[in-house]
């Protein structure tokens, strides 16, 4: 048996009392409300340390430091305006008006602030999708119905979940790092086997690859017709449609739009099958795969901004795709080259999917246990209890 399990067949056999926000309240173990106007330049004329939190569901909300407080000891803050993910504060602060709500825990002796926390944020998780926008204390404190079992209950429910928290944390960053040092030794190597010397030939791109651009057929999205075969853009697959204009192995490269000079995805990216491609994406014509492949991992290394205009937006004319060199190494060269790098991206690919998916494994798992140990049966106050 966990200590956990001792404690609450000790303490709370039976269960515990679930009250609203407002019950808490009432009974004067919290402190609910908004927060006041502040504005940029007030925090620009008393500057100081203390945190203005603004709405943010998606981050810490941290909007400036002021130079005085208006709320101590609060602990908990949320957004209102963002559908009402909660914060754990540590500190005091000053929030905004309007898009901040918080909450005081007055009676530590009966309530753990980051219990109440913790439980908070279980229920903003089942509720989110029926509270964006509704997020105001009145709505807290009338929807949210949170078990209240024994101080040392909710104590060990926090270090639980407090050990569980930097244990993700630890694992997240971990594979965020293995996944960074992985890349770095993957472009270390690309560029060193990308590197030639004068004594390697050069060519033109229009020179060692087809082009098929005349055969590209753009189709706005009112009038495709969905189906299985993949719609190719400039980065990438934009929809699925009901039939193809190409089938094979090509190489497409990305003919317009900002990530021609941001280079945030791959601009060279293969597609093989029956696809469609639009008027955004050049389409490239190998004679085999380690060719093709080996133009990929050219195209995504070098320095393409002097053969891209910038007048309206980033653009890669098809007269300017053909005039880029490449080098032409033998065709055993390229084969190991492309052998060595397809290994490298392969792991990378790897890490890359499996990191979201183990980290949404983690966060699904870690909510499930989150669930069940904030899930006590129902019973009623008894007289001590309904009268304090």
């Amino acid at each position: 048996m966990s200590k956990l399990d001792e404690l609450i067949a000790e303490l709370c056999p039976d269960g515990a009392i679930h009250m609203t926000l407002g019950d808490y309240e009432d009974m004067g173990l919290i402190t609910l409300g908004r927060g006041n106007v502040i504005s940029k330049k007030d925090i620009d004329a008393f500057p100081g340390n203390y945190p203005v939190y603004s709405s943010s569901a998606n981050s810490d909300g941290e909007f400036g430091r002021y130079g005085k407080f208006m709320f101590a000891d609060v602990r908990i803050s949320w957004s209102i305006d963002g559908g009402g993910k909660f914060f754990y504060r540590n500190e005091h602060c000053y929030s905004l008006t309007n898009v901040s709500g918080w909450l005081k825990v007055n009676d530590s002796t009966q309530v753990d602030a980051r219990y109440l926390f913790y439980s908070l944020m279980n229920e903003w998780g089942k509720k989110v999708y029926d509270y964006i926008h509704k997020a105001h204390p009145s709505v807290i404190r009338k929807e949210y119905v949170l078990p209240l079992p024994p101080l040392p209950v909710q104590q060990e429910i926090v270090r639980i979940l407090d050990n569980f928290t930097e244990l993700t944390a630890e694992l997240t960053a971990e594979l965020t790092a293995e996944l960074i040092a992985r890349k770095k030794q993957y472009e270390y190597y690309r560029n060193k086997l990308m590197t030639f010397g004068d004594d390697v030939p050069k060519g033109t791109l229009g020179a060692v690859a087809m082009n098929l651009d005349s055969k590209r057929k753009p189709v706005t999205k009112g009038d495709r017709e969905s189906g299985e075969y993949p719609y190719y853009g400039a980065s990438g697959i934009v929809d699925y449609v009901s039939d193809y204009i190409f089938d094979g192995d090509y190489l497409l490269v990305s003919e317009d739009g900002a990530n021609l000079v941001a280079r945030v995805t791959p601009i060279a990216f293969s597609a093989s099958g029956k696809i469609w491609v639009n008027n955004h994406a050049h389409v490239l014509k190998f004679e085999t795969y380690i060719e093709r492949r080996f133009i990929e991992y050219y195209l995504n290394m070098i320095d393409l901004s002097r053969f891209i205009s910038t007048a309206a937006q980033p653009k890669l004319t098809q007269d300017n795709l053909n005039k880029i060199p490449v080098p032409t190494p033998s065709f055993e060269e390229q084969a190991r080259i492309v052998a060595i790098l397809d290994r490298f991206d392969a792991l990378c690919n790897d890490l890359t999917s499996g990191l979201p998916a183990e980290i949404e494994a983690r966060r699904k798992q870690y909510e499930y246990y989150r669930d069940k140990l904030l899930t006590f049966p129902s019973r009623p106050a008894d007289e001590k209890e309904a009268s304090a």
